[in-house]
């Protein structure tokens, strides 16, 4: 606010001349750092357009997403398939990018994969946005694993529930938390129940991208606080709940520094994202991995919840899972230490394949394949007896020695496409004949 106006302009054109090819639309992105930081300032200050964002320039800076590596990707279809040579099927791929300070984001990698297997993965381009962000739908169910894990779902929470639908605005929410805490002398802890709703309402929130850009430029940032370390491992189906309206569900796992908890995207065209929590006592951990199809009207989803176990859990909602049971334990020596999903289950003629990760010696990870029912997925039809994919001798050394990771892998008409994570610092593309496959297990 001291600077003259002449050394404001000056200092404003040197940032954009370093800077401004580097981002797509600098000058609003420097107005809206400042507008975060407006009410530092003086109420009655005058301020031109330069000065304001100047300021914004002091409370920015940029960071190098993939700066420390990527890994762990998921592949679903992409939802354009048009300008195809025949029988070539264009994918979308999440990567988890980790940066300075190992904060992990989530981007995306677009390709095409042929009959004969071959993959090609479409250059990223260079610019990267974070996209807007804007309130979203409260949901009912999302309310109530989370409280139950703080220990809070019992009067408080019912009086400030009963008088909201199955969905609601954050307005609404504040309305009714504001008479519970109003009515503290008859309802205790009023205001620490206010905290835990405001704490998972944060957690819900929408991110819409430019329509002009590609898939590569659009990066999923932290924003909550229950992610403001990481937003890690997406596993990314291509859900068929309503044929003619087919949606993207992924969950992934949000760190925020101490505590994991589980967060879930719904998307129809990657440009516009609905973020929200996942709870119940078979969501906790990690690796909660959604099916593309629901089973006797129920959703269902491959679980970790006891954190070395392949489990099944089903649930009536997204945003709430209960139970589970355990299909896979640790029976073998490349297992012994944990077993967990490395995606959601792909649909094939003999059953659900589900392609599953291991734990073993040394830390060693390993990736695996089991089949299941396709009525009743509960039903383990096999176990392929022996690791399908394991580190060659020129990638066990890296970031984390010793690792392939997954998390999630698509077919393309009878091949399987298996993205996968090496020593968890770059990827890898595994591709396998899912004949061959389902010969094995079966």
């Amino acid at each position: 606010m001291q600077l003259t106006r002449d050394e404001v302009r000056e200092a404003l054109v040197e940032v954009e001349a370093k800077f401004g090819d580097r981002h797509e639309d600098l000058g609003l992105l420097l107005e809206s750092h400042a507008q975060r930081v407006a009410n530092r300032i003086a109420p009655d200050a005058e301020l031109d357009e330069a000065r304001w964002r100047l300021i914004g320039a002091f409370f920015s800076h940029e960071s190098s997403v993939e700066g420390a590596c990527i890994t762990n990707p998921s592949a679903v279809e992409h939802f354009d398939q048009s300008n195809l040579p025949a029988g070539t099927t264009r994918f979308i791929m999440s990567v988890r990018c980790i940066s300075e300070g190992h904060r992990s984001s989530i981007g995306f990698r677009t390709g095409t994969i042929d009959t004969a297997g071959e993959v090609s993965v479409d250059p990223a381009l260079p610019r990267l946005t974070a996209g807007t962000h804007c309130e979203s739908k409260l949901e009912h169910m999302s309310f109530i694993g989370l409280l139950e894990r703080a220990g809070d779902y019992g009067e408080n929470a019912h009086y400030v529930l009963e008088a909201l639908g199955d969905s609601f605005s954050v307005g609404e929410m504040e309305e009714r938390l504001t008479r519970l805490v109003h009515d503290r002398d008859t309802y205790r802890h009023a205001e620490q129940t206010a905290e835990h709703f405001r704490a998972i309402a944060e957690r819900n929130y929408k991110v819409r991208y430019p329509r002009d850009s590609h898939e590569s430029e659009r990066i999923l940032w932290p924003f909550a606080a229950a992610e403001w370390r990481g937003m890690e491992d997406a596993r990314f189906t291509r859900t068929e709940w309503a044929p003619d309206n087919p949606k993207y569900v992924a969950t992934y796992t949000a760190f925020d520094g101490t505590d994991i908890s589980q967060q879930m995207i719904e998307t129809d065209d990657f440009a516009t994202f609905d973020i929200s929590p996942i709870s119940g006592p078979a969501a906790e951990g990690k690796g909660l991995a959604i099916f593309p199809k629901k089973i006797d009207g129920w959703y269902v989803a491959l679980s970790r919840a006891d954190f070395e176990t392949n489990s099944i859990a089903m649930s009536h909602h997204l945003e709430y899972w209960e139970r589970s049971e355990v299909l896979q334990r640790p029976t073998r020596s490349w297992e012994l230490i944990q077993l967990g999903n490395s995606g959601p289950p792909i649909e094939t003629e003999a059953g659900w394949l589900v392609l599953t990760h291991a734990v073993g010696p040394m830390r060693t990870y390993t990736l695996g394949a089991m089949l299941l029912d396709r009525h009743d997925p509960m039903r383990v039809i096999s176990v392929l007896d022996e690791p399908l994919l394991s580190p060659l001798q020129a990638e066990r050394n890296g970031y984390v020695p010793n690792v392939v990771y997954s998390c999630g892998s698509m077919r393309a008409g009878n091949n399987l496409m298996i993205p996968f994570g090496i020593a968890d610092q770059s990827i890898g593309v595994a591709v396998t004949r899912l004949d061959e496959l389902l010969d094995r297990l079966t």
